[in-house]
């Protein structure tokens, strides 16, 4: 048990540091390339990408994450998975090309954005070889090792596209560095994690693993459906800049979660798979989820919100993302109001409940589609984030389903953040700070923010944060 603990901390901060890392690079890497490149380069570049994430969702059909979810697992199961996997993915790519002129004309675009197109079909086929190598970590809960890859691949990529960006080569820059960060990432993860390649095929073990696979993976089809395929359908409709407009919005607006969520939703699927049939287990892990993710993320995204119009103004030719602003406040609430549903979707599918995991997605799904349209006939670009704001508050009917199996403390754990960051967006907007210059705001105000956050939570909460790392910090040398 003390192995695991160290296990699940070594991971979940390996991941965070990744996200960290990645977020940095990728903070200075849209600093550059948004001050270089158009938003309608951008645009096509959410496109395209979001026409290979169509792909991505039918490329196992949740086998992956039932070899995760299982208990125990055989050879023959990770060969029967490996083996229909690529009878799928070399499926899809083969269909991928063959779609391409259809495509390219659908969206008028560019001779660069067919080659793109292509690198994205490639590195698609390349990633799909990393999946056992990856199962084996994620069972072992050893993150870090994935983290490693993941760090030289976020690397590669960041530093490529920048460059041949500064080199004028425009949308090929990300048709490049797609190409090298998925081949260095295919080298770099077997030699981490060998796994020698059989083939072989037997129906019953399959139709085993896809009991759970298939709800699972209708969830994940489900996500493309309300998300990337909306991207698609915007980008016909409203064109490539206002989207350009919204995926910038959208991209700073989310990057919190996808700091503190995305790293947190990869380790608790297999961890609440190990306490599966522990209740009193399963509540104490909730309860520190939430008590984590809130710490961190409230705070975030008030500094988010606050630091952001100060940055369009001061970093050069960063001003023509002014526009985008009113959507990023929109997507900031729809992005914090989401962070919840996350982990409880994370402990429903741990549970091996995907059915009802499904059931809130086809949900979400279904009011996406009959909001967005409606909303962008009335508002234009802001109906996709209202929609987002409007879905995004449902995250109360997913907490209580899961406190139908268990019988955790909600508000208890999540309160006293809600209070003490909105306290702070008070202070750092009082009329002391105006005499202010931007400058000198954006370097005053995050040392002052986290201060005061700090203070608020021991005075008002008897929260002392300081007192939660050495907690940590001693499970983790048990």
């Amino acid at each position: 048990m003390n192995s695991l603990k160290k296990n699940t901390i070594i991971s979940t901060l390996s991941l965070f540091l990744n996200s960290g890392y990645s977020a940095f690079l990728g903070f200075f890497a849209n600093l550059v390339l948004t001050i270089i490149l158009s938003p309608q380069i951008f645009g096509i570049y959410f496109t395209v990408l979001s026409l290979i994430a169509i792909l991505n969702y039918f490329s196992d059909i949740g086998l992956a994450a039932s070899l995760i979810q299982k208990e125990k697992i055989d050879k023959k199961e990770v060969s029967v998975v490996f083996t229909f996997q690529q009878i799928l993915i070399i499926s899809l790519v083969f269909i991928g090309f063959l779609a391409t002129s259809p495509i390219i004309n659908f969206y008028h675009l560019p001779s660069q954005g067919k080659y793109l197109y292509w690198s994205l079909l490639l590195s698609f086929f390349l990633s799909s070889l990393k999946t056992i190598p990856s199962i084996f970590l994620e069972r072992k809960i050893e993150f870090q090792k994935i983290v490693f890859v993941q760090v030289v691949e976020n690397t590669l990529f960041y530093l490529s596209v920048i460059i041949f960006a500064i080199k004028g080569l425009g949308l090929t820059s990300f048709t490049l560095a797609v190409f090298l960060r998925s081949l260095i990432g295919v080298i770099i993860i077997y030699i981490i994690s060998p796994w020698k390649i059989e083939i072989s095929f037997d129906f019953k073990v399959l139709k085993n693993l896809l009991r759970f696979g298939i709800p699972f993976q209708m969830s994940s089809f489900l996500a493309l459906v309300k998300d990337d395929l909306m991207t698609l359908y915007l980008g016909k409709i409203l064109g490539f800049g206002p989207l350009g407009y919204l995926g910038w919005a959208k991209k700073w607006a989310e990057s919190p979660i996808r700091i503190i969520m995305d790293s947190l939703s990869r380790v608790l699927f297999p961890l609440f798979s190990r306490f599966q049939n522990n209740k009193e287990k399963l509540k104490k892990l909730i309860e520190k989820v939430i008590f984590y993710q809130t710490l961190i993320i409230a705070p975030a995204i008030i500094f988010l919100v606050i630091l952001m119009p100060k940055l369009v103004e001061i970093i050069p030719k960063y001003n023509k993302w002014q526009p985008a602003l009113l959507y990023f406040y929109l997507f900031s609430l729809s992005s914090f109001l989401s962070s919840f549903s996350t982990p409880f979707i994370n402990f429903l599918n741990g549970l091996g409940k995907a059915k009802t995991s499904f059931k809130f997605m086809a949900g979400w799904t279904i009011a996406t589609w009959i909001l967005v349209p409606i909303l962008t006939y009335y508002f234009g670009p802001f109906g996709f984030p209202l929609t987002l704001v409007i879905l995004s508050s449902s995250f109360v009917l997913v907490v209580l389903s899961a406190k139908k199996i268990v019988n955790f403390n909600f508000l208890k754990n999540i309160y006293p953040f809600l209070i003490s960051s909105l306290l702070i967006l008070f202070i750092l907007k009082i009329d002391f700070f105006k005499n202010f210059n931007n400058l000198l705001f954006l370097i005053t105000a995050p040392f002052l923010g986290i201060i005061s956050y700090i203070l608020i939570l021991k005075i008002f909460f008897k929260i002392n944060l300081f007192d939660e790392l050495k907690t940590l910090w001693k499970t983790y040398q048990q």
